[in-house]
């Protein structure tokens, strides 16, 4: 599965789902453009605090479809210590994947990454019986592993 992205204006780049695609070259539009998936704000500035259509809602925006509609697995895999900070491009791949994450504060847990930032991750996390809407820092993960 190809994703596709842009960077804006301030050097964050934006992960397009694999049904969209950007085609903005020249500042022209071609055929399959689509707008990136903010569903508001002005061209290029996300609406911080609406939560809009593939964009976290950061700031108490409502949660959007997308949680897995099974638990994760019952295993617990075994972590593969990172010597690094963790990577946007890396965990990128986990987009839409059970990923069990690994925080630097000793907590662990099954994760479903929906959204990948230059700083940040969102996506749902497994609380034992339910997934729940969780974003963090990405400084914050100490290693991964998708499933």
């Amino acid at each position: 599965m190809n994703y596709y992205g842009y960077p804006d204006q301030y050097g964050t780049y934006h992960v397009l789902e694999p049904n969209q695609q950007t085609a903005r070259f020249g500042g022209g539009q071609q055929p399959g453009f689509q707008p990136p998936p903010f569903g508001g704000g002005q061209q290029g500035f996300p609406p911080f605090g609406g939560g809009q259509q593939g964009f976290p809602p950061f700031g108490g925006g409502q949660q959007q479809s997308g949680a897995p509609s099974s638990p994760p697995p019952s295993y617990t895999p075994q972590e593969s210590p990172s010597l690094y900070a963790v990577d946007p491009g890396a965990i990128r791949g986990c987009l839409y994947r059970y990923t069990y994450v690994w925080l630097s504060n000793g907590s662990s847990f099954w994760y479903y990454p929906t959204y990948v930032g230059r700083d940040s991750i969102a996506g749902y996390r497994w609380r034992g019986y339910r997934w729940v809407y969780y974003g963090t820092d990405l400084r914050r993960i100490r290693s991964f592993r998708c499933s």
